[in-house]
């Protein structure tokens, strides 16, 4: 038996979405045709969603995504760590070097996620919550990779010296994770990265991709 829904919720995040897939916002006509509803509908589902402060509309009257979507947003990084934790303790156990999942969050690549490995002498040390500009590191240049669509190669990208001296990294992107850019990876002690360590790695991103569906 089918569950009962609500229309107008479902209504109501489909405007979201819709918000959510174009940067220069949308008019009331515009949403009306999409949503296949009428005007006065969707100024009903606009009106709500401003007073939660999920949608803003402009001085041209065009509905954007609003501000409180990140609050949501911030919530979003605990359910993902912790889906992404075995995969990461295993990685790091294996290699023994130091693992990471990093998201985009605006600009810049932020470690949400870190697991040490505990029988090495010697590791980077690499907290949740650094920062750093995508096009730096392995771990941005892996999604910068996905994003502009570079699906040739190992599937992996390699780092040297760009975060911390004498530290290399190895990165492979989330892929078909709807919603979530990132990547997994490894940093470590080292002036190369030996040979197993990137398909180690795309192994590790392709687990926490299922585990996040």
């Amino acid at each position: 038996m089918t569950a009962e829904t609500s229309q107008t919720l479902d209504r109501g995040l489909r405007v979201l979405k819709l918000l959510a897939e174009t940067d220069h916002g949308l008019t009331v006509t515009e949403l009306s045709n999409k949503l296949g509803v009428n005007r006065t509908v969707v100024y009903r589902l606009l009106a709500t969603l401003e007073q939660h402060a999920l949608v803003r509309r402009d001085l041209g009257g065009r509905a954007r995504v609003g501000l409180g979507v990140l609050g949501l947003g911030r919530q979003v990084h605990p359910l993902v760590r912790e889906a992404a934790l075995p995969a990461l303790r295993s990685l790091a156990e294996d290699i023994g070097a130091t693992a990471h999942l990093t998201l985009v969050d605006g600009s810049e690549a932020l470690a949400v996620a870190v697991v040490e490995p505990t029988w090495t002498d010697y590791h980077v040390a690499y907290r949740a919550g650094i920062r750093h500009p995508l096009d730096r590191g392995a771990a941005g240049r892996a999604i910068l990779a996905a994003r502009q669509g570079v699906t040739n190669g190992p599937g992996y990208t390699l780092a040297h010296g760009d975060l911390e001296a004498g530290a290399s990294g190895a990165a492979a992107p989330l892929t078909g994770v709807t919603g979530i850019e990132g990547s997994v990876g490894v940093v470590m002690l080292s002036d190369c990265v030996p040979e197993r360590v990137g398909p180690r790695v795309v192994d590790a991103a392709r687990e926490v991709a299922d585990a996040l569906r």
